[in-house]
């Protein structure tokens, strides 16, 4: 407590007594776990050109991205508020607002709700009551499902709370169209068969926090192979729900020759890692893990170009 209370005098005050607004500035930025917002971000514009089939207008990408930004950081200032006693068990963590003292508690906790609020307000105003309605959903459910109910009972917390992740989806395609159809379906269950092998690589390097914390992520209660084994399966499984996009939209060469080469790309890495683990090694799972954002990232922007080309 004490520690805390030093950071937390610290990250008020510069000396002189003057506030140091930029260091606070930067703990509330971190509380939004700029990352997770980003690669969330990501597959908002792919999913609107989709339903526009072609470029929507600026302003509504813009809008829908703010209010995107503003949900998802909620979500993460919500978990960093909850999971503050297990981020301080584990060295993966030890650096968050909340451990630090660089915010309070109580700031954390209005700042998340004000932002959650405020997002869904954004959204219905600047583009329609389905796409706010996704992201109250959304954040619910990352929230309450995800952190409350299952990060600390299940070892397949990720693999359900992950359904948080692939809203973006369905609330870029209302934005534009204030309907839901098979083809963002599509692109949910791509990123939802996506999530579990792109997180746990992480619970196999980092086993040791997950275990002081007490979280069963399944690099815990599970052996390395059967983890492995498991992402193999998953990854397999995104691929194939990335191919069903070609006939039912369908798309086009760029993105039917990138789904292709980026899929075999992580479905070799993760048979790699799995034959690491079989011959009782630990392999390159943050390769895995970096190469799984990089896959996304890859294939959402070829998803998105695609319909903007003339062939």
């Amino acid at each position: 407590m004490v520690t805390g209370s030093l950071h937390a005098a610290r990250g008020d005050h510069t000396q002189g007594g003057a506030p140091n607004f930029k260091r606070t500035i930067k703990a509330y930025i971190a509380l939004t776990k700029p990352r997770v917002m980003e690669l969330l971000l990501v597959v908002t514009v792919p999913a609107m050109i989709l339903a526009e089939r072609g470029m929507p207008s600026l302003w509504l990408v813009v809008a829908t991205l703010i209010g995107g930004a503003m949900s998802a950081g909620s979500a993460g200032a919500f978990n960093c508020y909850i999971d503050r006693d297990m981020d301080r068990k584990m060295r993966r963590t030890k650096n968050r607002p909340l451990v630090t003292g660089d915010v309070s508690e109580r700031n954390a906790l209005i700042f998340a709700w004000v932002l959650g609020i405020v997002s869904v307000i954004w959204l219905f105003f600047t583009t329609n009551w389905l796409a706010a309605l996704l992201s109250a959903a959304a954040n619910f459910f990352y929230v309450v499902i995800y952190t409350l109910l299952l990060k600390r009972r299940s070892e397949q917390n990720i693999v359900w709370g992950g359904i948080a992740g692939c809203f973006p989806v369905l609330i870029g395609w209302a934005a534009v169209t204030g309907s839901l159809e098979l083809t963002p379906w599509i692109f949910f269950l791509v990123i939802f068969l996506w999530t579990p092998p792109h997180y746990w690589p992480l619970s196999i390097k980092y086993r040791a926090d997950y275990a002081a914390a007490k979280v069963p992520m399944l690099g815990v209660v599970r052996t390395r192979s059967t983890v492995s084994l498991q992402i193999i399966l998953y990854t397999w499984a995104t691929v194939a729900a990335s191919l069903l996009l070609i006939p039912i939209y369908p798309m086009g060469i760029v993105y039917s020759g990138a789904a292709m080469l980026l899929g075999g790309y992580v479905i070799v890495e993760a048979h790699l890692l799995y034959s690491n683990a079989i011959r009782g090694r630990e392999g390159k799972p943050m390769r895995v893990f970096h190469g799984s954002i990089g896959y996304l990232t890859l294939l959402s922007l070829a998803m998105a170009v695609d319909p903007l080309l003339p062939f």
